[in-house]
């Protein structure tokens, strides 16, 4: 299987970003790590192993990129509306820098928009956001509200609200979401959510399954026994919904 390790310094985010591209041909999968993940998580959870036959196949390339949770969401020292402020200079570097990469390294009509956790909230909000950008969302474990509590998960904005947050927060704009271009764009992606029936945030994942269908979205939202959230899950899971 290729693998190829790219690296470059993005003056969007002020910092140098490094990912991993494995294959090379088929649908791309743009991959967000979880909240402790970095750009090779998915290779070390073997998750890019579970996907090696469709990768090897033709049928997969996989970007794997940071998901800078340690810099946004997670980072205490900075102010909550910072902290939304650099998930949003995130989402600026993978539309303006990854995409047309994988655009450039491959010309595959497909672009799938993935990730476990907390990624799965990253390729939400953006698929969501973006959705003439994908043909596909696959979120595993999701958690499609950052600000609400649940069970021993705070707020990770600790109160503060702003516009910022608002948009980039599925629960919070799908509702009043009115466009007849987006939504038509939405009701396009082909959309699977996975859930394990003892997770915290399996309420979570109903509701935005209500409200996607409130929008007449179709989509699929998979329950799986027990909590489900973990790497033995997930490496089950993405050969059979990615």
């Amino acid at each position: 299987m290729k693998r190829d390790y790219r690296r470059w310094y993005s003056s969007r985010l002020q910092r140098e970003m490094e990912l991993l591209v494995f294959g090379h041909a088929g649908a791309k999968v743009l991959m967000f790590p979880t909240r402790e993940g970095r750009f090779f998580e998915y290779e070390d959870l073997r998750v890019v192993d579970s996907l090696a036959d469709k990768v090897r196949a033709g049928q997969l390339q996989l970007f794997c990129i940071e998901g800078l949770a340690r810099e946004s969401f997670y980072d205490a020292a900075r102010p909550p509306a910072a902290r939304i402020a650099r998930h949003a200079a995130l989402e600026d570097y993978v539309l303006h820098e990854v995409m047309p990469l994988m655009d450039a390294l491959n010309p595959h009509e497909c672009t799938i928009s993935m990730g476990c956790s907390l990624g799965a909230f990253q390729a939400a909000s953006l698929a969501f956001r973006h959705p003439h950008r994908f043909r596909k969302l696959v979120a595993f474990s999701g958690r499609y509200d950052l600000s609400q509590k649940v069970e021993c998960f705070g707020d990770l904005f600790e109160g503060y609200y702003d516009e910022t947050i608002y948009f980039h927060t599925p629960l919070h704009f799908l509702p009043n979401l009115a466009c007849p271009w987006r939504l038509e764009g939405l009701r396009r992606l082909d959309i699977v959510m996975t859930i394990g029936d003892a997770d915290p945030f399996l309420d979570n994942n109903r509701r935005l399954s209500g409200l996607l269908a409130d929008k007449g979205v179709d989509h699929r939202l998979h329950i799986w026994n027990g909590r489900a959230h973990r790497a033995g899950a997930w490496r089950q899971m993405a050969p059979l919904y990615v």
